[in-house]
């Protein structure tokens, strides 16, 4: 029996420049996709995939964050007092328990790999999952929750995997297959950004890993790569052809947006507006309206 996945590193210490000057003050992952904070759709991804101690890696300036996750008792009573109780359900959603989360410090931008090595001390030998919460996915069974029953088939490492075009190779990490078995493939290779001339396929690793523990033991013998960072993906790549361990991709089935992308930050809002009952029919009317105004003005 392999043992749980049940806690979750989240690197959050990047500055967000993207969004400056929105970012100036609020930590990206709070900026709210719709009505939630970008960080609360990672947060309910894994729980729904059965975490229960969320490790996060922060920064300078990132209170706003920490306070987000804090019980409001105020607000609370406010809310219970006028009767608001949906809202007050809304709320508790976003309450963390004394002793489910933690706070760890990156003190340098030395990549996500180093990112994940500053929590190592709490993930002991565990497994662990590791979520970016850029990377938003629209998915009828949560994709950290797809891969967690995968993994559970597999063992080893396992990154969460999709087609792109071919031309749009050199953005992504990119996945050598030795062995396609449908939703799951067995890694022979993880190629960083290749041109797309020279990429082994079109399958590109996106922000969701189940990692094991001796990817943290790979992190501490490595030495900066690409752009004088600690790569996460040279220490997935040691776990390639290891006996009863390897590197797996899953195809999850949803669809990803990128959020650390203006453009795919509002392609997110308008997919998850749309989606939503309360806003689907002034949004899609709206929407229409926007269409045939442009088509008019051409």
């Amino acid at each position: 029996m392999r043992k749980k996945v049940t806690k979750a590193i989240f690197p959050v210490a990047g500055m967000g420049t993207r969004f400056l000057p929105a970012t100036k003050s609020v930590p990206k992952e709070i900026m709210t996709l719709v009505d939630r904070p970008l960080v609360q759709y990672a947060i309910d991804e894994a729980r729904a995939a059965g975490i229960k101690e969320f490790i996060f890696v922060t920064s300078r300036g990132k209170g706003a964050l920490e306070d987000y996750f804090d019980h409001a008792p105020q607000l609370e009573q406010e809310l219970r007092k006028k009767g608001k109780d949906a809202l007050l359900e809304t709320l508790k959603s976003t309450n963390m328990e004394s002793g489910a989360i933690a706070y760890i410090r990156q003190h340098k931008a030395l990549g996500l790999g180093h990112a994940v090595w500053c929590a190592r001390r709490l993930i002991a030998d565990e497994p662990f999952a590791v979520m970016l919460p850029d990377d938003v996915i629209a998915a009828e069974k949560p994709c950290l929750q797809q891969m967690v029953e995968a993994y559970q088939e597999t063992g080893g490492c396992m990154v969460a995997a999709m087609e792109v075009p071919p031309e749009r190779t050199s953005a992504y990490g990119i996945l050598d297959v030795e062995e396609d078995m449908g939703s799951v493939v067995k890694v022979k290779s993880m190629v960083e950004k290749p041109k797309p001339e020279e990429a082994p396929s079109n399958l590109a690793v996106i922000g969701r890993y189940i990692l094991t523990p001796s990817v943290l033991s790979n992190l501490n013998k490595i030495k900066s790569g690409a752009g004088g960072e600690i790569q996460l993906t040279d220490a997935i790549a040691q776990e390639i052809g290891k006996p009863k361990r390897g590197v797996y991709g899953l195809r999850f089935r949803g669809q990803r947006f990128d959020c650390g992308s203006k453009s795919g930050f509002l392609q997110a809002t308008v997919s998850f507006g749309l989606a939503r009952e309360d806003l689907r029919d002034d949004l899609s009317r709206y929407l229409h309206e926007v269409v045939a105004m442009d088509k008019a003005s051409q």
